[in-house]
């Protein structure tokens, strides 16, 4: 059977349960599975996912090589890192001059602080004792103001090297412009300092802003030694498995496509928002498969929630992110992170106030009725307590402790003085407002009306709250697709290899020369066509995505517009300055075409080099015979209202099939998620088997 199986897995390692999904190239059929994760040793996770999907398939360990075409991953190495300030020690490189531009940022003070003099500015991620400055100068085109100065660049190498200090980060004035000076402080500093890890501006970022260049350089930096180690072990452990036969390993990029493991240590802060976007991707091609173009994410873990806009079926990318603290200005899925997951820890505030998250008690130890150390009360063990998820978990494979986690919110409730169905029902209710909250963060605040969306929810805990949610966010609906909890997993299933290219350059639209602007974009496309090259991919399969960041002359950011394939002439220009107009329009409510004296100024150039691979066929399901009753298991006392317990009828989704339609209250269960129906609400399946809410007065 080996022999005709050629099977292509994805593996998404969250902070609770590792997610496996298999695609058998030949054939089309999808497998998939889960396995608890191991926070101290990932890899370990990983490898063990492997096996269980292989050994779902009925293919022997020893053939894993014969099989295995390729092995895409989804880590959470370097977010978790940012997330935690865990940075390590860092030492900064810059221009003479510029030594206080980690210290001076940016003077707009976060959402949520109306006064800045109640905002405290957070730590710089290098102190002012590990900043250091060379003599040297480009002007904004590249030309050399004043040669570099190379002296003082050794002595700088040697500085930090006395010290013990091996992560470097360099960001030297206009070097976006021109990398010479930077590529020789990296030379002197290999030199000096061989053991020194060294990310420069010029390769990380080369675009203007020397504060997010900076930042951005240093958070690549941070996390170079951690992702290289942690990619380096797997791939060790996965050439072990697979024997002579090297199997491509892939790891999921936050711009939405992937990158050979032999790349990615190169340019580790571009897997920042890696599991997150591979669930946009995911989500986003089972909705439009299903005919939503226009669509919401939730994907719902055990530490956070991810939520993302998916708009004519694509998921948004921004370069205006930030991880934790820290800003990182590369292209990424537009995902905005939310302390409300399974684990997340319900506790109550000096002023008595009861709050949930962002703490998590994660994997390990876990909530209380894990029974494994866990000594807080946590959203699982509240949807546990109210009946709303059942007394195990993956099917049984995983049992929970109900007595355990009722202890828990016992003693929660007798101190804020409520019932514990009423207590738990808080804890649900509070998660449920700040999931919104971050779903409003990715519409409202960005002009887009929530109430035209259907939300997609996803991950072991992202469906839920999904009928609260309806009723909060007033969304058309929510689909929920089949295997919700393997989402993330079958996403990197759907990726192309991807490598973006920018390159500043400021001009006036008016002078504006397409011979320029061709070379610009000839230059980007051959590093991207150079990139594919190294991957493997065959000149004719190569495909190239071209953009433009332009403003109106005077203004401080810029909109992302297309820029058509093929020659650059004055017209073509003129229709990108054309789209410019019209996305302003639907991003701020107006435009100034047709006034000659507000210009356009283009700022920067980017090409996306993009590798396709094979993606899996979503099938159209049978319908199956007989009604709904063919699905029920049983019955359980649920909670819906955090008054009172009502005997629910349950059914095993697995049983339920393209046209069957019921109605709340119901528990809908299945190996890796669990969807509450409340009383109100309709659950129909469409024929590919995603299940759609709405309110029952909508679904008639």
């Amino acid at each position: 059977m080996s022999g005709r199986q050629r099977i292509r897995v994805g593996i998404d390692t969250g902070g609770t349960f590792t997610d496996v999904v298999a695609f058998d190239e030949r054939t089309g059929e999808l497998v998939s599975t889960k396995i608890a994760s191991t926070p101290a040793d990932p890899a370990e996770g990983f490898l063990a996912g492997i096996d269980k999907v292989l050994d779902a398939l009925g293919i022997p360990r020893e053939q894993a090589g014969d099989v295995l075409t390729a092995v895409c991953h989804g880590t959470t190495v370097a977010t978790n890192q940012l997330l935690e300030g865990k940075v390590g020690v860092l030492g900064f490189i810059t221009s003479e001059g510029y030594e206080s531009i980690l210290e001076i940022a940016r003077q707009s003070v976060p959402d949520g602080y109306g006064n800045s003099y109640f905002w405290v500015k957070p730590d710089r991620i290098v102190p002012a004792d590990r900043v250091k400055a060379v003599g040297g100068r480009l002007d904004y085109t590249g030309a050399e103001v004043r040669p570099f100065d190379e002296a003082g660049a050794a002595g700088i190498a040697r500085w930090f090297r006395d010290r013990g200090i091996d992560t470097i980060g360099v960001c030297l004035l206009h070097s976006y412009a021109n990398p010479a000076h930077e590529q020789r402080m990296r030379e002197i500093l290999a030199a000096e300092h061989p053991a020194a890890v060294v990310s420069i501006s010029s390769e990380v970022l080369r675009e203007y802003r020397e504060y997010e260049r900076s930042m951005t350089t240093l958070v690549d930096a941070a996390v170079k030694p951690k992702v290289a180690g942690y990619v380096g072990s797997i791939k060790r452990r996965l050439d072990a498995l697979t024997g002579e036969r090297e199997v491509p390993f892939y790891v999921m990029k936050s711009n939405g496509g992937v990158l050979s493991a032999a790349e990615v240590v190169h340019q580790p802060i571009t897997t920042v928002l890696s599991g997150p976007a591979a669930g946009a991707l995911g989500a986003a091609m089972i909705a439009r498969n299903a005919g939503f173009s226009r669509v919401l994410t939730c994907d719902g873990g055990g530490t956070s929630t991810d939520v993302s806009v998916v708009l004519d079926g694509e998921p948004t990318l921004t370069t205006e992110g930030a991880v934790g603290a820290y800003p990182s200005k590369i292209p990424m899925i537009d995902v905005v992170t939310v302390g409300a997951g399974g684990g997340s820890i319900a506790w109550i505030s000096p002023e008595g106030a009861l709050k949930v998250g962002p703490r998590s008690a994660g994997a390990d130890p876990g909530p209380l009725c894990y029974g494994t150390g866990g000594a807080e009360v946590t959203i699982t063990d509240a949807h546990l307590v109210l009946g709303r998820i059942p007394p195990h978990l993956l099917g049984g494979e995983i049992g929970l402790d109900v007595e355990a986690a009722r202890a828990g919110l016992t003693a929660l409730a007798a101190e804020l003085g409520l019932e514990v169905a009423a207590c738990a029902n808080g804890v649900l209710e509070i998660s449920a407002w700040n999931q919104a909250n971050a779903l409003r963060q990715v519409t409202v605040q960005r002009g887009l009306d929530v109430r035209e969306f259907t939300l997609t929810t996803f991950g072991g805990s992202g469906s839920l709250l999904l009928c609260r949610l309806i009723d909060i966010l007033n969304v058309r609906g929510v689909l929920v697709p089949p295997d919700p909890g393997n989402v993330s997993a079958f996403g990197l299933l759907t990726v192309d290899v991807k490598n973006d290219y920018v390159q500043t350059a400021v001009a006036k639209h008016a002078d504006l020369k397409p011979t320029e602007v061709a070379a610009g974009f000839e230059g980007l496309t051959a590093q991207a066509g150079a990139a594919l090259d190294r991957e493997g991919f065959d000149p004719s399969q190569h495909r190239f995505v071209r953009t433009a960041d332009l403003r109106y002359f005077g203004q401080a950011f810029e909109v992302r517009v297309p820029v058509p394939d093929g020659e650059l002439t004055e017209p073509v220009l003129a229709g990108v300055a054309a789209a410019f107009h019209d996305a302003h329009r639907g991003l701020y409510g107006y435009d100034f075409s047709g006034q000659p004296s507000q210009q356009i100024e283009w700022v920067n150039l980017r090409v996306s080099g993009i590798g396709p691979i094979r993606r899996p066929e979503l099938r159209r399901r049978p319908a199956p015979e007989g009604g709904v009753e063919r699905a029920r298991t049983g019955s359980r006392e649920v909670c819906f209202d955090g008054r009172s317990y009502q005997p629910t009828p349950l059914y095993w989704r697995e049983r339920l099939g393209p046209g069957d339609v019921l109605t709340g209250p119901a528990v809908i269960e299945e190996f890796g998620s669990t969807v509450p129906l409340h009383p109100g609400f309709t659950a129909r399946l469409d024929d590919y088997a995603n299940l759609l809410i709405t309110r029952t007065e909508q679904g008639r």
